[in-house]
């Protein structure tokens, strides 16, 4: 591991230390630039951190005792990095080739980029790609579209744009703009918050990119089935939380009346009438939980 590093790599690992393993070890293979590499045991039920830690000495490792979600656990990575800039990966990422590097270059050479996510393909090269760019979100359902998800990479999204919003897999972050913008915002838990956070990158008049130069692979699977109710709690309660931070006026009436009086009714009515009682009962809870605000 390097001293002065001018690349902190950042990925939180949570019961998944068969992934992370598969992460760390890909980037020992490929990555050729100076670089840290922390790790985030975001409050395993083993302590991950000190087998992680144990199996490879060159990583950095911080154990927290409980699960403060995906904006807590990389928020704890950032006070422990030394990079000019920070990548963040889902430990469920990695890579095949060296081609990280060339995201500091975009960087320097674009002095008003304040963040990049990378093509992101699925790991099952069947799957194709999952990212290449973000949709503008609607003010109203709060819903927005991948650019190219599931679509072959046959070399169309090669070109380099802008894109409203970073993918939470895979962000490439120069230090300034945390210093800025402030670090990830930890209210969410799951959910929502990288787009929060490349809003607040983007008010402090940074530009944020999709930039194909650079490539990862994602392991999460095209078919995920249904939601969790996990899934469906945070996603409920998160809209709302989304609406009520950055609406405002007539925007933020309308966008928090339509989760109350359709989203979230439909995605009830779907959950009870699909017989997962369970699920419906955590759209419930993120609704209430909202208005309580927790």
């Amino acid at each position: 591991m390097e001293k002065n590093p001018e690349l902190s790599v950042i990925t939180v690992n949570y019961n998944g230390k068969a992934a992370t393993m598969k992460l760390i070890e890909s980037l020992r293979d490929h990555l050729s630039i100076p670089y840290e590499l922390i790790v985030v045991d975001n409050g395993s039920v083993e302590d991950e951190a000190a087998e992680l830690q144990t199996s490879y000495p060159f990583i950095k490792t911080i154990r927290s005792e409980r699960n403060l979600g995906f904006a807590g656990g990389n928020n704890l990575g950032v006070r422990k990095a030394s990079g000019s800039y920070l990548f963040f990966l889902n430990n469920d990422t990695f890579v095949r080739d060296d081609s990280i590097s060339r995201l500091i270059e975009v960087m320097q050479q674009n002095p008003l980029l304040g963040g990049i996510s990378p093509k992101i393909l699925f790991a099952d090269t069947k799957g194709g790609i999952q990212f290449a760019g973000y949709t503008p979100l609607s003010r109203i359902t709060l819903r927005n579209r991948l650019v190219g998800y599931r679509e072959p990479d046959e070399g169309q999204y090669d070109e380099f744009h802008p894109t409203p919003y970073l993918h939470g897999a895979a962000m490439f972050i120069r230090r300034e703009t945390i210093e800025r913008a402030g670090m990830m915002p930890e209210i969410y838990f799951l959910y929502y918050e990288e787009l929060d956070w490349s809003l607040q990158i983007r008010r402090q008049g940074f530009q944020l990119a999709y930039h194909p130069s650079a490539t990862i692979c994602h392991s999460e699977s095209i078919s995920t089935g249904q939601n969790s109710p996990l899934k469906a709690y945070y996603l409920t309660r998160n809209r709302l939380l989304f609406a009520r931070r950055n609406l405002r006026g007539l925007n933020r009436f309308l966008s928090i009346g339509y989760q109350l009086a359709i989203a979230i009714p439909k995605d009830w009515m779907q959950a009870l009438f699909s017989g997962r009682p369970a699920l419906a009962r955590a759209v419930v809870r993120g609704s209430r939980d909202f208005f309580r605000m927790r």
